[in-house]
């Protein structure tokens, strides 16, 4: 029994999204050469003109000065405007660096080109930049770990050091290494700040042209760090531009005021900024003094070079003026380039046509720098894995292309008149304890959460059963494929070896299926039928991860395929019964079946009294409670192995999950389910009963993972932030009130929220990715619970699992930056994540460690999200 595996399946359409799909055609060029044209500024900006009444307390004074005149004697020449930016982004393994890919797309123009920090080598690097000249500047993004190990920054630190003559913009790990090349210290910080704001102070450089400065101007900024650049020992290249007003941090909802989330990070009006401007002071620059006072240090920049670096994370969602740092970054790059002359692209080499850069000439692997290093990685293992750089493949070679047609038929009203959901599914498919069943359930219909639900079972001729399993070893660096078993509706077996994987087969599966639109016109729901079932938390190394540290007792994939199912819509009560053949097959024997037994349901319950008393049976209480994994002694002390990681910036939050089992033979799983349903509904339930390999997946989950919908909208709606009900009405609302103003909890919301917002902006066009609530607050039967909304929409060349694979494991299950998140997990979980599987219960649970965690309140939480579905397996043992 697991309450959160289930939320892939429930509403995220893979079939739907699959016979979506479109072959991304090939992409030809003649060449191009770089455009630029020159736009007289209307306006000239206040803060460069006040540049000169800065006080800089350091040696480099004067060359600072000499070119903050510079640029105000220049204004008056014509000033360049670049058609679009070109811009690198190195990604330093980190879970948010496409939120500013998705910035950058929109301020700048084009797409960013994004690669890893051991991807490219420094002579392929230096191709691209010197003799391609393809890009105009380079943002460097956050990760985990410390610039003083080359395995956690890669080429970036040779990047800064050496690449004098090219904007560069450092954030969060890379402003560290900005300091850290020019021989500053890094250190740990007086804690560690994740997920949480701060008002900051700036000096009004270009950077920060036209964002208020100091305390209540509304200057907030996002955190995310456990290490800082030490002011004091700045060298004298290296110039502090921006502090935290204070030693103190908010949370997000105390400071929002309400107000909204696009207006907090996109528009500063010209009126807002000749006030800012109108207040602007001599800057105060004594970093032993700020740092007495308990500020921090938040931005650099260097004299002489066009480099930049900020502490904070100006994409965040919570960052207001975010936008505008990296418009900023974008006319710092045209002054640059208008100051030492336009870049001219090579035609033969760089395409930047059809809204994104295509870079022709190959690349390969990072060659040792002159950086000291940790070695290769945690455990031994290298993190290179399999890269999400290489997420998308530009075609899906299908297995045989498949000619399906729906057929179908709808009830007006039925559901009701029958029994409802349960009692459908249990005299439908309840016979032979519901063997090879599935139903995704919304048991929960509150508040529009959700409206479908939908079961079905071995059918149709073209019904299969999909098992597949790793072929790797535990704790060895992954090296791809796996073992696929296929069982077909006659009982015939195949088994075949994957050497791709199973995300790519699933890929060729639903890009194969060809079918008439109008087939679908007229269903108000997204699902008609094809693939369901789990994805196993171990699949993770086919999303990215080096690794397993533990091997699954459980397969690591299950799938039907199903071309029958019936339907259930709980808002008009209608039935639907569809059915999925091959367009030679014109046969409509179980559609007609199934009609039948639903008119038999019809006059042989006429309420629900008959329902209710052929399936509630008498609770005996269980003699032996369930075993735990890990005692509360250890279980605490793994909280604190974690905050421990925070400590030292290898992890802003880690989810931690631990298991409990208890023996059930011989109990009826099918009424355990709907024991459960009754006492703990949610949106996203699920029953999956995968009865040849012994496994039955009973969930009640209130989050859902990812779905896609006809329009290619994308949406995760990840939890974190969870409190128990209270005994009366107050008590309840109280409870519910400290959960919304918890800052840790806003924190792990936070977190996740832009961690959902990076993996959507994988796949999602640019600018597309927005958050409609952050931080609601729903409840349910036992629980109340922190949720947020992201959506994006799919970029139109991609499928729904190149959707999957950019956003698995969900964020909510693993923690952020994710992929160090996992390996650290592995090192300290004892088990794999899963379910009812051969004569055992084993449910998951756990929590978000972060910082401000307290390791007796993590383990009371964990107890808590175990109640609801162990008291129910209690009953029934």
């Amino acid at each position: 029994m697991n309450t959160g595996l289930h939320s892939l399946s429930s509403e995220f359409n893979l079939r739907d999204g699959g016979m979506l799909y479109t072959s991304l055609n090939s992409l030809t060029s003649n060449g191009f050469v770089r455009i630029y044209y020159l736009e007289q500024k209307r306006r000239c900006k206040a803060l460069r003109k006040n540049a000169g009444m800065l006080s800089l307390s350091c040696p480099t004074t004067s060359k600072l000065m000499e070119g903050s005149f510079m640029r105000k004697e220049q204004q008056h020449k014509p000033r360049l405007k670049l058609e679009f930016v070109r811009t690198l982004l190195i990604d330093n393994y980190d879970s948010y660096t496409y939120n500013i890919y998705q910035d950058l797309s929109v301020i700048n123009g084009l797409p960013p080109v994004v690669i890893r920090n051991d991807d490219w080598t420094w002579e392929d690097l230096c191709h691209y930049l010197y003799e391609e000249k393809a890009f105009d500047n380079i943002v460097i993004s956050p990760g985990p770990g410390s610039p003083a190990y080359a395995n956690d920054i890669g080429i970036c630190l040779r990047l800064l050091h050496e690449c004098k003559d090219i904007p560069i913009l450092g954030v969060c790990l890379g402003h560290q290494a900005l300091g850290y090349v020019h021989g500053a210290k890094v250190v740990h910080a007086n804690e560690p700040v994740h997920g949480r704001l701060s008002e900051i102070e700036h000096s009004g450089c270009s950077l920060f042209n036209g964002i208020p400065s100091g305390r209540n101007s509304g200057s907030k900024v996002v955190r995310y760090h456990s290490l800082v650049i030490d002011p004091e020992s700045l060298p004298k290249e290296l110039i502090p531009i921006s502090w935290t007003c204070s030693a103190d941090t908010q949370s997000f909802l105390e400071i929002s005021n309400s107000s909204s989330i696009s207006d907090a990070r996109d528009i500063v009006s010209s009126d807002s900024r000749s006030e800012v401007q109108k207040s602007l002071r001599v800057w105060p620059f004594n970093g032993h003094r700020n740092k007495e006072n308990g500020k921090v240090l938040m931005a650099v920049m260097h004299s002489i070079r066009p480099h930049y670096g900020v502490q904070f994370h100006p994409e965040s969602i919570g960052t207001c003026f975010g936008r505008e740092i990296f418009k900023n970054f974008r006319e710092i790059t045209e002054d640059h380039w208008l100051k030492h002359g336009p870049l001219v692209a090579c035609k033969e080499n760089v395409d930047h046509s059809g809204n994104q850069t295509i870079l022709r000439k190959p690349v390969e692997q990072l060659s040792d720098g002159p950086f000291p290093s940790r070695g290769i990685g945690l455990n031994g293992v290298s993190r290179k894995g399999v890269g999400l750089f290489d997420l998308v493949n530009l075609s899906y070679p299908s297995n045989g292309v498949k000619f399906l047609k729906l057929t179908w038929k709808k009830y007006d009203h039925l559901a009701s008149e029958v029994g409802g959901a349960k009692n459908i599914f249990f005299q439908m498919f309840g016979h032979h304890k519901a063997e090879n069943t599935f139903w995704l359930d919304s048991s929960s219909i509150e508040k529009g959460r959700a409206r479908f639900s939908f079961m079905g079972g071995k059918g149709g001729s073209l019904w299969k059963q999909m098992v597949f399993t790793l072929s790797d070893e535990s704790g060895h660096p992954f090296e791809g494929g796996g073992y696929l078993s296929i069982e077909d509706v006659q009982g015939s077996a195949t088994k075949t070896f994957l050497k791709d994987g199973f995300f790519d087969y699933l890929n060729k599966e639903l890009s194969s299926f060809q079918y008439k639109r109008e087939d679908y016109d007229g269903l108000p729901f997204d699902f008609h039928g094809g693939y369901v079932g789990y994805f196993g938390y171990e699949l993770k190394v086919e999303c990215g991860a080096a690794y397993n540290q533990h091997k699954s007792r459980t397969p690591d994939a299950c799938f039907f395929f199903a071309d029958n199912l019936l339907v259930v819509d709980h808002s008009s009560d209608d039935v639907y019964l569809l059915s999925i053949h091959e367009e030679c097959n014109t046969s409509t024997s179980w559609l007609d079946d199934a009609e039948i037994k639903l008119m038999e349901l019809r006059t042989s319950v006429p309420d629900k009294l008959t329902e209710e008393s052929s399936l509630n049976v008498s609770f005996t209480p269980g003699k032996v409670d369930f075993v735990a994994e890990k005692s509360k002694e250890g279980y605490i002390s793994d909280v604190e192995k974690c905050k421990e990681y925070i400590k030292d910036g290898e992890s802003y939050e880690l989810c931690l999950t631990t298991q409990i089992r208890k023996k059930i033979e011989d109990t009826d799983a099918l009424r355990l389910y709907l024991r459960l349903r009754e006492t703990n509904p949610a949106p996203y339930a699920a029953w999956l009963n995968f009865s040849k390999e012994d496994i039955c997946i009973c969930c009640s989950s209130p989050e859902r993972f990812l779905q896609l919908n006809r329009d290619g909208v994308l949406e995760a709606k990840p939890i974190k932030g969870t409190s128990k009900r209270g005994v009366t009405k107050e008590e309840d609302e109280q409870l519910k009130m400290q959960l919304q103003y918890s800052e840790k909890n806003q924190s792990e919301n936070l977190m996740i929220v832009d961690l959902l917002r990076n993996d959507l902006g994988r796949v999602c066009e640019p600018g597309s990715v927005h958050v409609p609530l952050l931080m609601d607050i729903e409840s349910y039967a036992t629980v109340h619970t922190m949720v947020s909304t992201v959506r994006g929409k799919k970029q139109a060349n991609l499928s729904a699992i190149d959707c999957i694979k950019a956003a698995f494991p969900g964020g909510s299950m693993t923690g952020a930056p994710k992929l160090r998140s996992m390996e650290l997990l592995d090192s300290i979980e004892s088990c794999p994540r899963v379910v009812l599987h051969e004569g055992e219960a084993s449910i998951g649970a756990g929590g978000a460690i972060i910082a401000l965690s307290d390791p007796s309140e993590e383990y009371e939480e964990m107890i808590l999200k175990t109640n609801a579905p162990s008291r129910v397996v209690m009953e029934y043992s």
